[in-house]
Parts: structure tokens; sequence; C-alpha cells
């Protein structure tokens, strides 16, 4: 999946729509989230990002301490 400027409000529901659609037909493939394209994700833009990470283990590819923050921020576990 690949995300790119604001991953927030309206968007987070759109782009959780996706993921629900889209999750049946993955089956055993690997699953890559497209970061690199992204410029501000709010909490509950983090939030899905985790969702789908805790339920794929998918890769997150980063371009930027930017995005590399966002991924950090989806992959710590929720006592961090």
């Amino acid at each position: 999946m690949k995300f790119e400027g604001k991953l927030i409000g309206p968007w987070v529901a759109e782009c959780r729509q996706a993921w629900l659609d889209l999750s049946p037909s993955l089956m055993t493939k690997k699953l890559a989230l497209d970061l690199c394209g992204m410029t501000f994700a709010d909490d509950s833009g983090i939030a899905l990002l985790r969702d789908i990470h805790r339920a794929t283990g998918a890769e997150m590819l980063t371009g930027s301490p930017l995005t590399r923050h966002f991924a950090d921020q989806a992959t710590a576990s929720i006592t961090d």
C-alpha cells in the first residue's frame, strides 16, 4: 500500500476501508507499506499503520527521517 500526503481525518477512514478490502486477498503474500510520500500523520493515522503492521507484519518503506519517524511510531509498543 502506498501512502502519500497527509494521513488524517477522513483520509484515515478511506485508507482503513482500502485495507479492509485488500486484506482478504493477501493470503500468504507479504504486504509493504510505502510511507515515502507521507508528509503528516495524526494519531488516528498512526493507529491505522499500527493496526495494519500488527495484523500483517508489513514492512514499512521510508525515505526520510520524517517517514522513518512515522514508521517508528507505528511499530512502537503501546507502553513505549
